[in-house]
């Protein structure tokens, strides 16, 4: 079994900036994707960044040129930057790991993140 572990979010102005990290523990090494997704009150959870284990990385339009997604692999870490960060950001993030076949192995419990001045 894998496990995850989110922290970093909280209350930013818009314009400013966070970092969130993602500690896995447990079964490390059947991970292979480890992603950030974000739910808005009232909307449907939806992917905001991907990194597989090779490097490859993927992001939502949306946050494409401010957020960038990194993972060390030493530590069994993924982080999420966020810059720049507008209201519509506002949402609970999770952090997910998905094997090889792309199948989910863990939710983190998610960290809520809040821009408002």
């Amino acid at each position: 079994q894998v496990q995850l572990v989110e922290s970093g979010g909280g209350l930013v102005q818009p314009g400013g900036s966070l970092r969130l990290s993602c500690a896995a523990s447990g079964n490390i090494a059947s991970i292979n994707v480890m992603a950030w997704y974000r739910q808005a009150p009232g909307r449907e959870r939806e992917s905001v960044a991907l990194i597989t284990k090779g490097g490859s990385i993927n992001y939502a339009d949306s946050v494409k040129g401010r957020f960038t997604i990194s993972r060390d692999n030493a530590k069994d870490t993924v982080y999420l930057q966020m810059n720049s960060l507008k209201p519509e950001d506002t949402a609970v993030y999770f952090c997910n790991a998905r094997d090889n076949d792309l199948v989910s192995l863990s939710w983190g419990q998610g960290t809520q993140v809040t821009v408002s001045s």
